[in-house]
């Protein structure tokens, strides 16, 4: 009895052991399993946003233009242009002053080959101010004839110094600017061409008839009808008796008239000998224009 219940108790015990060492094992392996990964995302699920990658701070610094040397290459610029604008324009100032088919001396006039177009009004009053005020062959023509009444001594009355030769220009120019006046009044009212056009012919001799033949001819409105050059010579005539009224006496205001019809025709078949062979004249001082020939 004693010893049943000694192998009883011992037996219990061994069964309890067991039981707690069981129990003990469960619980590390437990804490020892890896945790539950999150089920991993659908297959039609978008892929994340990728991120920008910034460029590093010191590449943008170097990338950066330096404000010194744009201004220098700006200044640089600026001033080529300027330097081939100024070559420009002084290689245009020299053309201009060479070639003298341009008109700024000899006035406005129709080149050989361009079509007769009659004038407007607007163009009428531009080239009355271009042949009375605002061309140099205008004042050149009155410093040439106040030149030949100082060399003549007329009037008698006025002396032969610089003072003299003034009177004589001032009575010159007002005695042209009232001449042109008139014209272009009879010029406007008959319709008249006050152009020049040069020879469409060649040879020395027909272009030089042409060129006094047009200084007592003009074309009509048709611009292809040739007719007498009434307001010409009639403004001539009205500016040589008007020139009466601040000359000294004694004076004859026909007799005045008369001198300036004839000095038209001597100066205007002159002017235009010049028009006509001004090409020739050119490339005798080196201009490059030819004329052409059909």
């Amino acid at each position: 009895m004693g010893t049943g219940s000694c192998e009883c108790g011992r037996l219990c015990r061994i069964v309890l052991l067991v039981g707690f060492l069981a129990v003990a094992s469960r619980g590390t392996l437990a804490q020892q399993e890896p945790a539950q990964q999150p089920p991993p995302p659908p297959a039609n699920s978008p892929p994340p946003p990728a991120q920008p990658e910034q460029p590093p701070t010191e590449e943008k610094k170097d990338e950066a233009p330096n404000p010194a040397q744009a201004a220098a290459e700006k200044t640089k610029e600026v001033t080529i242009q300027a330097a081939e604008a100024t070559k420009n324009l002084g290689q245009a100032a020299l053309v201009k002053a060479r070639d003298w088919e341009r008109g700024w001396l000899t006035g406005v006039y129709v080149g050989e080959g361009r079509t007769m177009i009659p004038l407007t009004m607007k163009q009428r009053r531009e080239i009355y101010l271009e042949q009375t005020l605002t061309t140099p062959g205008a004042y050149l023509k009155r410093m040439f004839a106040a030149g030949i009444d100082q060399a003549r001594g007329a009037p008698p009355q006025w002396d032969d110094g610089w003072g003299g030769y003034a009177e004589r220009f001032a009575s010159r120019e007002g005695q042209f600017i009232t001449a042109n006046t008139l014209a272009y009044v009879g010029n406007v009212a008959l319709k008249y061409e006050p152009r020049y056009d040069q020879c469409r012919c060649s040879g020395f001799w027909p272009r030089t008839r042409h060129a006094i033949m047009r200084n007592f001819l003009t074309y009509n409105e048709s611009e292809r009808q040739l007719r007498p050059q009434w307001a010409l010579y009639g403004g001539s005539f009205g500016g040589g008796v008007l020139s009466t009224a601040w000359k000294p006496k004694p004076r004859n205001a026909f007799a005045e008239g008369s001198r300036a019809m004839a000095g038209q025709a001597g100066y205007g078949s002159l002017l235009n000998f010049f028009i006509e062979f001004s090409p020739e004249i050119n490339r005798a001082i080196g201009a490059t224009t030819k004329r052409r020939r059909k």
